[in-house]
């Protein structure tokens, strides 16, 4: 146990330059805080003790102004930073390495019970204000933009920025214009300017042609 415990004071180091001693870490850091006490509401939750879970994230919530219910599972050295209103949904699944910022919902989009939330691989980041909704899977090594809307699966390596959320980069590499269209939604604003780009290059055409014409 205690070696979980300098395991997640260590990922607090590793990931705020911010932090400056290890009392500093134990006393401001509600997101650390919000974990441990997810431990006890999950261990609580697992044997059953659902009211007694429910009751310590309750607490939690209260403490930290993160809510993550007790039926949530989340991985090693996760790290919420600032973290004041965060939520993550029941069924949620978080691997590894993983990093939230402040006001970022792991959500769910229907009322039926089952599998509602998002699945995250290891290693990926979440910037302030994101949005995942319902039972995507979000990819490891992905970077979810900060106030993106997340309702499609995100692929591995990927950068997703926007409403709603389009891979803007993926493996390093920026994608072609198919690979652009995040779950394929498609983006009528960008489309009609594009058109008219288009439209103007050939008017300009036209009237260079014309000129030539008349010169003759």
């Amino acid at each position: 146990m205690f070696k979980r415990l300098r395991e997640d004071i260590k990922t607090v180091f590793e990931r705020d330059p911010a932090a400056r001693s290890v009392l500093e870490v134990l006393l401001c850091y509600p997101g650390l805080h919000a974990i441990w006490l997810h431990r006890v509401a999950h261990w609580l939750w697992c044997r059953d003790l659902k009211l007694l879970a429910r009751l310590v994230s309750h607490f939690s919530r209260w403490l930290t102004g993160i809510e993550i219910h007790p039926g949530a599972k989340i991985g090693r050295r996760f790290f919420i930073d600032h973290g004041m209103g965060v939520v993550i949904g029941e069924t949620t699944e978080i691997g590894d390495d993983v990093t939230l910022y402040h006001q970022v919902t792991l959500g769910g989009t229907s009322t039926k019970k089952g599998k509602r939330h998002p699945t995250v691989g290891n290693n990926v980041v979440i910037g302030a204000g994101a949005k995942v909704l319902g039972p995507v899977k979000i990819g490891d090594n992905c970077k979810i933009g900060a106030n993106s809307v997340v309702v499609k699966d995100v692929p591995p390596n990927s950068t997703v920025v926007g409403i709603p959320g389009k891979v803007v980069k993926r493996e390093g590499i920026k994608p072609t214009k198919v690979d652009l269209e995040h779950g394929k939604l498609p983006d009528p604003v960008m489309e009609t300017l594009k058109e008219m780009l288009n439209l103007i290059h050939d008017l300009e055409l036209e009237v260079k042609t014309l000129k030539k014409e008349m010169k003759k």
